[in-house]
């Protein structure tokens, strides 16, 4: 059941970017398209989880899962930061 969860964090996540692409391709708002980014990572993040968890359980992918959680979540605050001047 809880691979289930993740993959369906996981589709969510990138349904999430694909509609916000949409939006800033539609209304070129550079917030919509720093928020995407940050959702394509964390799809990504949940696609490593799966991978993690139950393709190559032998293996541990903690620090790429880490690291790509880390890396879209600074790129939706430098978006922030770099939206608010």
């Amino acid at each position: 059941m809880a691979n289930a969860v993740f993959l369906l964090c996981a589709v969510t996540s990138l349904a999430c970017a694909v509609l916000l692409l949409r939006g800033y391709a539609q209304n070129r708002v550079p917030l919509l398209l720093w928020s995407s980014l940050c959702f394509v990572g964390l799809a990504v993040n949940n696609m490593l989880l799966v991978a993690d968890l139950v393709v190559f359980p032998g293996r541990d992918l903690l620090l790429f899962r880490n690291l790509s959680g880390f890396l879209s979540l600074a790129l939706l605050v430098f978006g922030l930061v770099w939206d608010s001047e």
